[in-house]
């Protein structure tokens, strides 16, 4: 295997030496979600810094994860970012649980995968009027 990697790191230098994918920033939007439901429905922006050398290696997603481990989404990113770094993209739609009150963002690339620096985020859920909220944990 070691083998392997070296005359991989020798053939193509620039695969094996781009990194992980790093989020460096996030924000969360919420509102209620639909028919009075327990959840909020939420749009987050995601800055994501990676050295894109072209199609073989590049960020090729983003991930919201919840505190419970659940995977809640994944946005494809769809093409290299080489001249635009860091990288801010939006995801929306994104339905959170009340009993879920912070997330977990993480990026990937092509050839490493997930494993770059993650952010975690606090939820800020919004109830529909005339509905009483759950208090945050610690509150």
């Amino acid at each position: 295997m070691r083998f392997f990697v070296v005359t991989l790191a020798l053939l193509f230098p620039a695969l094996v030496f781009a990194g992980s994918a790093d989020v460096l920033e996030a924000r969360v939007r919420c509102r209620p979600a639909p028919g009075g439901r327990p959840a909020s429905v939420c749009q987050f922006t995601v800055t994501v810094k990676h050295d894109d050398t072209g199609w073989d290696h590049y960020a090729n997603r983003f991930e919201i994860i919840g505190a419970d481990g659940k995977l809640l989404t994944t946005r494809i990113l769809r093409h290299p970012h080489v001249e635009e770094q860091p990288f801010t993209r939006s995801q929306g739609r994104v339905r959170i649980p009340h009993d879920i009150d912070s997330v977990e963002i993480r990026a990937g690339d092509l050839v490493h995968g997930l494993g770059g620096a993650a952010v975690t985020l606090a939820v800020p859920h919004v109830q529909a009027a005339g509905r009483e909220q759950k208090p945050a944990a610690g509150e």
